[in-house]
């Protein structure tokens, strides 16, 4: 069956419904993968995402920070909340809809510097991709109709940042991670979605930050934000949208959603 997966850091769930019943208005996805909620599960707006058109809702989530959410017009089957580097830390939920095994992660930022010894997000960010290469070897991930998305604040690519030379000591861009990234995609045999529609050189952001507050004006972009799929799921593949509007929307989330069709 055909369907249509949105993925979106949304940096607070109840500061964007006004953003999201836009966006569902305009894009009508089957399934919203939500990033950085900043809400505890009993406390997300269930009920609202749900006159949006989304009754079906898998939800992992915190007070304040982080967490994750899935939301769907389908029914959600084998709903699961997963826990990794030893913390419960709401980073990543996974359900089956529509014929499809879907993963929804919030990696972490990493800190600002670079450095494991000097900085202990920087190594707990390390430490997560590590354990996502090495699940989806041990759950032979490759073999499965598979949908990984979310906020994997990993910009891997020369073309995936606004100015690559500048940016490669940066938390995000650095070598380092590009390589830990790469060890995960080779474990699951994972396909670079929006790379396969929109290959390189193109530049291709999701990300704008705030501290700059040109940064979107100037496209001084960031690409965070990833849809990957495994072997099996390769033939459905039909279209993906980096939906740039939404970064112009008063008070927008730093992030903007990746869309992804599937036959």
């Amino acid at each position: 069956m055909a369907l249509r997966i949105a993925t979106w850091n949304v940096n607070s769930v109840r500061q964007r419904l006004e953003h999201l019943e836009r966006f569902c208005a305009l894009y009508a996805p089957d399934v919203i993968c939500l990033q950085e909620i900043k809400v505890r599960s009993d406390d997300f707006p269930a009920a609202q995402m749900a006159a949006f058109g989304y009754p079906h809702a898998l939800v992992h989530g915190q007070k304040g920070y982080n967490g994750v959410a899935i939301l769907s017009r389908l029914e959600l089957a084998a709903p699961r909340k997963e826990i990794w580097c030893e913390r419960d830390d709401c980073r990543h939920v996974s359900a089956s809809v529509g014929g499809v095994e879907l993963h929804n992660f919030y990696v972490p930022s990493g800190g600002d510097i670079p450095d494991a010894e000097q900085n202990t997000k920087f190594g707990h960010k390390l430490q997560f991709l590590t354990e996502m290469a090495a699940w989806a070897k041990k759950d032979k991930l490759a073999t499965r109709g598979a949908v990984i998305v979310g906020d994997l604040n990993v910009a891997p690519l020369e073309h995936d940042v606004w100015n690559h030379k500048r940016l490669q000591r940066s938390v995000g861009h650095t070598p380092l991670e590009a390589e830990h990234m790469a060890q995960f995609w080779a474990a699951g045999e994972l396909l670079d979605v929006p790379r396969h529609f929109i290959p390189e050189p193109e530049p291709l952001y999701t990300w704008w930050g705030y501290r700059f507050p040109q940064a979107f004006a100037k496209d001084y972009g960031w690409r965070l934000d990833h849809a990957l799929t495994t072997p099996p799921l390769r033939k459905r593949l039909k279209s993906l949208q980096i939906v740039r509007e939404t970064r112009t929307w008063d008070r927008p989330s730093d992030h903007v959603p990746v869309v992804l069709d599937l036959k």
